[in-house]
């Protein structure tokens, strides 16, 4: 059977909030644009649902920030942690400079959705679901199309630029040759999920514990919990058993011990392998890789979303007028990284330095000391986290 071929400016590989952010904006500008993702659905529990301010932002000047917000979400205006027995304020979004001072906690299903169902409206925006990418195409040694498989029928996309967004483990980079720097992590973490008794108090979401490996996340009427271990711990847990586990998270957990009695199997618990890396180069001719492909983040902050989201903004504003000719160079495809790469390797660095601050402290944290003299920094952190070091606008827009 011959494959189906199709032809676009634009095949976007992955689509999730990168690669829906700019197939929806490609697609608004006027131009063809095929978004391809393996999976049926967006339906995937304990993926990353922080849509930070700087993303509201975006979406605010695109002209669907209310919509969005009828959408059921919940809202952080604080991130709170406890640090050495203290619970104090790490990150204030009072005072950003924007109109949504606040993190909206949303399932990232529902983000999706309604960023297809907006690009939808454009005639020249394709989405490809239960299809996988197999291979990219090559004319003349540079990347023209790609090769996808929809159960058992072939697709051939011929373009004059293919997009990787398609995570962490991306194949479009692997296929490209792309070679990428791996920055390591101590720390795994197990999320599940504990329902909320009305005892219970409004956290919002922060870190817990004596060592802040408890994370908890209001998702209204459950609290999405997460419990950081050793990388490559997972192994020996499930060989000590489940009720070690149990007592283990209890001595932590912000919760009594009995409800840790909701977790009754394994399949509850969702493992999330924390890994720090980025792309040398983004792209090679005809191919650039954005958002997690390009760079992955570990969950602090939980920022990677949203600088996938930023990655996509600057990718359209660089990108839209050398789709519309016909022909996208190197040197476009390098103004993308550049533009990102100083807020990817920034953020990139604060992470590290976060995740080996908790492996090395062997005394009391002087955080608390520091935010109840300087109050300012926990405004600092509210901007570092809440827009990052550079945020995108949208432009081109008809």
């Amino acid at each position: 059977m011959q494959p189906t071929e199709h032809t676009a400016d634009c095949c976007i590989v992955g689509g999730g909030p990168a690669g829906l952010m700019l197939g929806y904006l490609l697609a608004r500008s006027g131009l063809s644009v095929v978004v391809i993702e393996k999976h049926p659905d967006f339906l995937r529990d304990f993926r990353g649902d922080t849509i930070h301010p700087s993303t509201l932002e975006i979406m605010r000047h695109l002209g669907l920030l209310d919509e969005l917000l009828t959408l059921p979400h919940q809202r952080a205006e604080k991130l709170q942690a406890e640090v050495a027995g203290q619970e104090i304020t790490m990150a204030d979004f009072s005072r950003l400079p924007v109109q949504c001072r606040f993190i909206a906690f949303m399932p990232q299903w529902d983000f999706l959705n309604f960023l297809a169902s907006k690009a939808a409206a454009f005639p020249g925006f394709m989405l490809l679901q239960s299809t996988a990418f197999d291979d990219l195409i090559y004319a003349e040694g540079v990347v023209s199309g790609v090769k996808t498989l929809q159960g058992n029928d072939a697709h051939i996309i011929h373009t004059s630029l293919v997009i990787g967004a398609d995570g962490r483990n991306s194949q479009v980079r692997t296929k490209a040759g792309l070679q990428s720097k791996n920055f390591g992590s101590s720390r795994d973490v197990l999320w599940f999920r504990l329902g909320k008794q009305e005892t219970d108090p409004e956290w919002g979401m922060g870190h817990k514990g004596p060592k802040q490996n408890f994370i908890v996340i209001d998702r209204g009427d459950y609290w999405q919990c997460g419990y950081t271990i050793q990388k490559g711990e997972f192994d020996a847990l499930k060989l000590a058993g489940l009720e070690t586990l149990k007592q283990a998270i209890a001595e932590v957990a912000p919760f009594s011990a009995e409800r840790m009695e909701e977790l009754d199997g394994w399949d509850q618990l969702k493992l999330l392998s924390i890994r720090i890396d980025r792309l040398d180069q983004w792209m090679k001719p005809g191919v650039l890789c954005i958002g997690d492909a390009a760079h992955a983040m570990s969950p602090i902050g939980g920022v990677g979303v949203n600088l996938a989201i930023q990655d996509a903004v600057a990718a359209a504003n660089c990108l839209t007028l050398p789709l519309k000719k016909g022909h996208v160079t190197v040197r476009d495809l390098q103004k993308v990284q550049q533009r990102r790469q100083f807020p990817t390797v920034a953020t990139q660095f604060l992470q590290i330095k976060m995740s080996s601050n908790k492996r090395k402290r062997t005394t009391p944290s002087k955080v608390p000391q520091m935010i109840s003299r300087f109050p300012f920094l926990r405004h600092l952190f509210g901007r570092l986290i809440g827009l990052g070091f550079r945020t995108e606008r949208p432009e081109h827009l008809n």
